[in-house]
């Protein structure tokens, strides 16, 4: 009679591998502060390492006041206005696919079109446009290779709107929801999906940069910075196609698709005209 084969030897089993989990990898942009930051800390929640990258130096605080739950959190200073920023950010990767980028970096402009200089115009259009679809490109080509992926894009119901008084950044915001829509529709089948993430006025260091505090917007009231990046980072990965963050901007959003365009551009005039400059104040 033959010994019985103990089953921890048996040919047809062999050695079983231990079992590794692949830890989800997000990219999010503009995160040293305000809605970024919370897209990152979002990530972050979710067990998912994070590349967090911004213009700033403060990045480097943010990775480490994110870093403390027992993910990896990476930063970045790189000025995603360039091709070269972009191009640093993506060697940072490191060859590691991306599951999750949160397209936030942006930057906002205020005053009349004419007495701004247009070094200040320009940077504010490859923020917002040409950095972001250069990035948007790359990383949604390797998504589609792998057939996964989930794209976030911080557009605006400002992008809903002529500008006035904001014109260059509301042009550039209506051109983020527009390209959403249109890559979510490209890459409905391959596996990636595609949200637009359209605050309202947010309580950030945004109005400040834009040089809008002297503005009825920057003083009026503003959504909190950590919600919007919430209901954003939840209607991703839902795969929604779009989230119009607090219930006063869906309304405006409502109204603005059937309120006539030249009415839509003096109601934003009367909210992102400098006080110092308009001829009603005091008198509404």
């Amino acid at each position: 009679m033959s010994e019985a084969i103990p089953p921890s030897s048996s040919p047809s089993e062999g050695p079983k591998p231990p079992t590794t989990t692949l830890i989800p990898f997000a990219v999010v942009t503009g995160a040293s502060t305000g809605i970024g930051y919370h897209l990152a800390e979002c990530c972050a929640a979710a067990g998912m390492d994070v590349l967090i990258v911004a213009d700033e130096a403060e990045i480097n605080a943010a990775a480490t006041s994110l870093g403390s739950g027992g993910v990896t959190v990476e930063a970045l200073q790189a000025d995603l206005s360039t091709r070269e920023g972009v191009d640093s950010l993506l060697a940072a990767l490191r060859g590691r696919p991306v599951d999750v980028l949160c397209a936030n970096a942006g930057r906002g402009l205020g005053r009349a079109f004419v007495d701004q200089e247009f070094s200040e115009i320009a940077r504010v259009i490859e923020t917002n446009v040409t950095g972001t679809v250069y990035l948007l490109h790359h990383v949604g080509r390797s998504m589609r290779a792998r057939g996964q992926g989930r794209i976030l894009i911080t557009g605006s119901i400002a992008g809903l709107m002529p500008g006035t008084y904001q014109a260059v950044y509301n042009a550039s915001k209506s051109f983020l929801d527009s390209f959403s829509f249109a890559l979510r529709h490209e890459l409905r089948d391959s596996g990636v999906s595609v949200t637009c993430l359209m605050p309202g006025a947010t309580e950030t260091e945004f109005f400040e940069r834009a040089d809008m505090l002297d503005t009825r917007v920057a003083q009026g009231n503003k959504d909190d910075p950590a919600d919007v990046a919430k209901q954003g980072f939840e209607a991703m990965m839902k795969g929604e196609g779009d989230v119009v963050t607090g219930w006063q901007n869906k309304l405006r959003a409502a109204i603005a698709h059937f309120t006539p365009t030249d009415a839509l551009a003096e109601q934003h005039r009367h909210m992102a005209q400098p006080l110092s400059e308009d001829p009603s104040r005091g008198t509404s």
